[in-house]
């Protein structure tokens, strides 16, 4: 990974944090405040879906968990539960 979105809450030193110590690339999306009502904000709906693709795994709803290994486990198998189902779209130059 080279390039992570933030919003707001992550003002301040942890985007020097970020690309100082792990050599990432944190912009941080944020709302103006003219703005009333929802209002989609450019990248953050990628987040926010992710986050409702893993709600749809009940065990990761709750934190049932003891080790977070198994926590990751459920993650991998929601990503690939998410994948699995996504329609493969041709390729361009294939065809």
């Amino acid at each position: 990974m080279e390039l992570l979105w933030a919003d707001s809450g992550y003002t301040g030193g942890f985007a020097a944090h970020c690309l100082a110590t792990l050599a990432l690339v944190l912009p941080i999306v944020k709302r103006s405040d003219d703005m009333r009502g929802f209002v989609v904000l450019s990248k953050r709906w990628i987040v926010e879906r992710f986050f409702a693709h893993l709600m749809r795994i009940r065990p990761l709803v709750r934190d049932f968990e003891r080790r977070t290994a198994s926590a990751e486990a459920m993650v991998y198998w929601s990503m690939t539960l998410l994948m699995t189902r996504r329609p493969a779209r041709p390729h361009p130059e294939r065809g």
